[in-house]
């Protein structure tokens, strides 16, 4: 036979690697075949039943259960309070205005603040000290003002209804922000300066002495420590300060609506995120 040419050769060569890759090729598919038969349901999807479930379980772990609804109705108990922080209070329960959070009322008129569980319980109250200044509104910028700036005029408790955050202020004490913006925070007394008699002021039964703080919210110790703290220093939590100048309907409408007349706010379970 004559020796065929070098093309002759090399098209050899190809047709005998194309045949062993096919011949191989259908070895292998047909190995996979039967591995899929016996083996293929423990592995479909990519996992076996156990290792779905498991993972199933601990998804549906993982996920947040729904809150339950809150169970809304102010309660007062034993305490005595004025019309209009009854009011606020019942609006506030009533239309569910400080959604999950707990709240307090602010009443700069008699020099007090009432603190409440998000549901409407009155956990306490307790004297605090305001601003020297009467008013409802801070003067702009008054955040960033130095204090040996401050005015003795501009020195207000502001009004309204502020979301409250947990923090210390620029010497490491813990406070409760009312106002970041205007710096106004409730905090423990300091008698840091024994002229301003802040201790004695707070021990006096009448209001008329509680005005001297730079605008912040101050109350004794031991009520910040046993209520104040552990229940709005915790996370945010809704402050309402009653105006002391203008009407109650300058701030809070809803709550001087005749609606709000009564004592109590009526029952509900609705809260808004």
């Amino acid at each position: 036979m004559t020796p065929g040419t070098d093309a002759d050769r090399a098209a050899d060569r190809r047709r005998d690697i194309l045949i062993g890759l096919g011949q191989g090729a259908l070895i292998a598919a047909l190995a996979l075949a039967a591995w899929f038969y016996f083996f293929g349901d423990r592995y479909r999807f990519g996992r076996s039943p156990a290792t779905s479930a498991a993972a199933s379980a601990s998804l549906r772990a993982a996920m947040p259960l729904p809150e339950p609804p809150l169970q809304r109705a102010l309660d007062f108990g034993t305490t005595r309070a004025p019309d209009d922080v009854r009011r606020v209070a019942a609006w506030a329960v009533d239309d569910a205005d400080n959604g999950r959070l707990p709240f307090a009322i602010v009443d700069k008129r008699r020099a007090q603040v009432y603190v409440f569980e998000a549901s409407g319980r009155l956990v306490g109250t307790s004297p605090v000290l305001l601003g020297y200044a009467a008013g409802d509104d801070s003067v702009a910028g008054i955040g960033s003002k130095a204090i040996e700036d401050i005015k003795p005029q501009e020195r207000t408790t502001p009004a309204g209804r502020f979301v409250s955050t947990p923090g210390r202020n620029s010497l490491g004490h813990e406070v409760v922000w009312v106002d970041y913006d205007a710096a106004v925070s409730m905090h423990r007394v300091r008698a840091t300066n024994p002229k301003e008699r802040r201790l004695e002021r707070l021990a006096t039964p009448t209001p008329a002495d509680n005005r001297i703080s730079w605008g912040c919210i101050n109350v004794p110790v031991a009520f910040f420590d046993e209520v104040v703290w552990p229940q709005i220093g915790r996370g945010r939590a809704v402050v309402y300060v009653l105006p002391e100048q203008r009407p109650l309907a300058a701030f809070f409408p809803r709550a001087a609506a005749p609606a709000f007349a009564l004592a109590n706010a009526r029952p509900g379970n609705s809260a808004k995120p």
